[in-house]
C-alpha cells in the first residue's frame, strides 16, 4: 500500500480473487461490487489467475498462472505471485477475497476455514476426520488463515454476517476493532415478490407441477457443504411426503445424489434442474427455499429468495440465520436435524399455501431484505476505504 494518498486522485484498489465462478457467491459480490464502486471513481485492479466474468470499463484485469497440478500446489504458487505483486506494484488498498498475509483488507466470504472443517467433521467417520486433519492442503488453508489474521498488515476484515464477525472475535480478539459487517447486496428490481405472479404458473406448467404441490426449492454449487444429502434425506419423512425439491445448481457428485434419492424412495419427487443464468423464474414458482448448509457465511441465494418473497429454511451453521424471524419469515435448524428439519419445512410450506398466511409470509420475508441493496453495500465499501485512507476527498 502506497505511504499515503493524493485526495485529487482516484483511488487505485486491487481486489483479490483466485478464480472466476460463474455461479460462486464471492464472484457475485465482486462483480457488484466492481460496477458500484466504478461509479466513484475507484481504479480497481482485479488480481486472478482466471476470471471469466465481464469486463467493466475502468477495470483492469491482471493475470498470474498457476500450474494445474493439484489444489496445494496451485494456491501456494498464487500466493506467492499475489505477494511479490503487492509489493512491486503501487496500490492504495489491497483488498483480498483469499487468505493471502500482507494485504490491507480481507473480505471473508468465505468465513473460517477452521469453522468449516468443524462442521464438516460432523459428517465423517472416523478416518474420514483422520484424513481430513493429514490434508496438506486444508494444512496449508489454516497455516495461512492464521499468519494472515495475525498479520500486522491487517488493516480490516469485511465480513458478510454477524456470525463471521463473532468467529473471528472469538479466535482473534487482538482484530476486534478491525472486524466490520458489511452485508451483501441484493438487486431488488431482479428479485422481487411479485415473481409469484409472473412466473409460478409457466414454470409449474412446464416442469409438470400442479399448483397444489409443495415445492421446496435449493439452489448453490457444493450440495455436500450446502444441505442437498439432507433435504432428500428430509424429503422421506412423512411430513413430506406430499413435497417435491428442486435442486438448481453444479456439482460433480450430483449423480450420486440422485442415487441416494433413489434408495429412499424419493427419485420422482427430487428434482436436479442444473445450473440457471437466471433463477428468478424458479423463485417465482416455488414456495419454500431450504438451504440447511453444513457451513455458509452468507448465502447470496437466501438473500435473493428473501427479497423475492418466499421463506427461507436454513441451518443455525449459516449467516442467513441472522435474517431469520421464526414463525414470520423462515426457520432455522441444526444442519444434522433431518426430522426436525423435515417438520419445519412442513410448517412453511402449509403457510405458503394458505391464502392470508402466504401474504403475511411473502410481506415479511421481503420486508427483512430491505435495507440489502447493492447501493448501501457500496456505500459501506466505500466510507471503509475512507476511514482506512483517512478521508480521502474523492471518494
Amino acid at each position: 500500500m502506497k505511504e499515503s494518498h493524493d485526495a485529487a486522485a482516484p483511488l487505485h484498489l486491487a481486489l483479490v480473487r483466485q478464480a472466476y465462478n460463474p455461479y460462486g457467491g464471492a464472484e457475485r459480490f465482486i462483480e457488484r461490487a466492481l460496477k458500484a464502486l466504478g461509479e466513484d471513481a475507484v481504479q480497481i485492479t482485479l488480481i486472478t489467475r482466471n476470471w471469466g466474468g465481464e469486463h467493466k470499463p475502468g477495470v483492469k484485469v491482471k493475470l498470474l498462472g498457476a500450474p494445474r497440478l493439484g489444489r496445494l500446489l496451485r494456491d501456494i504458487t498464487f500466493t506467492r505471485s499475489v505477494r511479490s505483486l503487492i509489493k512491486t506494484q503501487v496500490f492504495d488498498l489491497v483488498q483480498s477475497h483469499e487468505r493471502i498475509p500482507g494485504c490491507d483488507i480481507f473480505r471473508a466470504g468465505d468465513g473460517v476455514h477452521a469453522s468449516w472443517l468443524e462442521q464438516r467433521a460432523r459428517t465423517l467417520g472416523p478416518l474420514g476426520r483422520l484424513a481430513q486433519s493429514l490434508s496438506p492442503w486444508h494444512r496449508y488453508i489454516l497455516r495461512m488463515e492464521d499468519r494472515m489474521f495475525r498479520d500486522a498488515k491487517l488493516r480490516a476484515v469485511i465480513c458478510n454476517s454477524e456470525m463471521v464477525r463473532q468467529d473471528i472475535a472469538h479466535r482473534y480478539p487482538q482484530l476486534a476493532s478491525k472486524l466490520h459487517v458489511i452485508h451483501n447486496g441484493v438487486d431488488h428490481v431482479h428479485f422481487h415478490p411479485g415473481l409469484r405472479e409472473l412466473h409460478r404458473e409457466k414454470v409449474r406448467e412446464q416442469l409438470g407441477v400442479p399448483e397444489s404441490t409443495r415445492v421446496l426449492l435449493f439452489v448453490g454449487s457444493g450440495f455436500e457443504r450446502k444441505g442437498v444429502p439432507q433435504l432428500i434425506e428430509a424429503l422421506a419423512q412423512p411430513a413430506l411426503a406430499q413435497a417435491e425439491l428442486w435442486v438448481i445448481g453444479k456439482d460433480r457428485h450430483a449423480r450420486r445424489l440422485q442415487k441416494r434419492a433413489e434408495r429412499l424412495g424419493v427419485a420422482s419427487r427430487v428434482r436436479f434442474l442444473g445450473p440457471k443464468k437466471d433463477v428468478a423464474p424458479y423463485l417465482g414458482a416455488a414456495d419454500v427455499f431450504a438451504l440447511p448448509t453444513l457451513y455458509d457465511p452468507m448465502p447470496n441465494a437466501a438473500i435473493e429468495a428473501l427479497a423475492s418473497g418466499l421463506p427461507v429454511l436454513t441451518s443455525t451453521s449459516s449467516g442467513a440465520a441472522e435474517l431469520v424471524r421464526l414463525g414470520e419469515n423462515g426457520e432455522r435448524v441444526d444442519a444434522l436435524d433431518i426430522p426436525g428439519m423435515a417438520a419445519a419445512a412442513h410448517r412453511l410450506l402449509e403457510a405458503m399455501h394458505d391464502p392470508l398466511r402466504c401474504s403475511t409470509f411473502r410481506n415479511a420475508s421481503r420486508a427483512s431484505v430491505d435495507t440489502l441493496s447493492n447501493e448501501a453495500m457500496a456505500a459501506q465499501l466505500v466510507a471503509l476505504y475512507r476511514q482506512l485512507l483517512g478521508g480521502a476527498s474523492q471518494l
